[in-house]
């Protein structure tokens, strides 16, 4: 969490590890159904909505700090391999890897030699 004039604000990590991007939100107090993920276009779409549980509502809170919604929509580079995405959620980090498709190897151009004499 980063404090931002007194407000705790998830912070989300994004950066690339071996062959694949991963995608780190820190989502405290959320919970598995609590969030949805998808690829919208070229885009990972993080969303996370917190539901006041029923023991909450007997609670009468002075002062409750959390957040009850999340959202993040993150580009995606050409080489993303929607198809394989994976999603984990675990003490409150949810972490999202995007396997990155290879690059194409340089193609090499044969040089031929003159046919002329000279």
């Amino acid at each position: 969490m980063s404090p931002v004039k007194g407000v705790n604000i998830p912070t989300t990590d994004v950066y690339t590890k071996d062959k694949e991007l991963v995608v780190e939100a820190h989502l405290p107090n959320f919970e598995q159904p609590d969030v949805t993920i998808q690829v919208d276009g070229n885009a990972l779409v993080i969303s996370a909505e917190r539901h006041e549980k029923d023991d909450d509502k007997s609670k009468k809170y002075v002062v409750r700090e959390s957040s009850s919604s999340f959202y993040r929509r993150i580009a995606l580079p050409e080489r993303a391999d929607a198809d394989k995405i994976a999603a984990h959620l675990e003490n409150g980090i949810l972490r999202v890897t995007i396997p990155l498709t290879p690059l194409p190897e340089p193609k090499k151009i044969a040089i031929s030699a003159s046919t002329k004499k000279q």
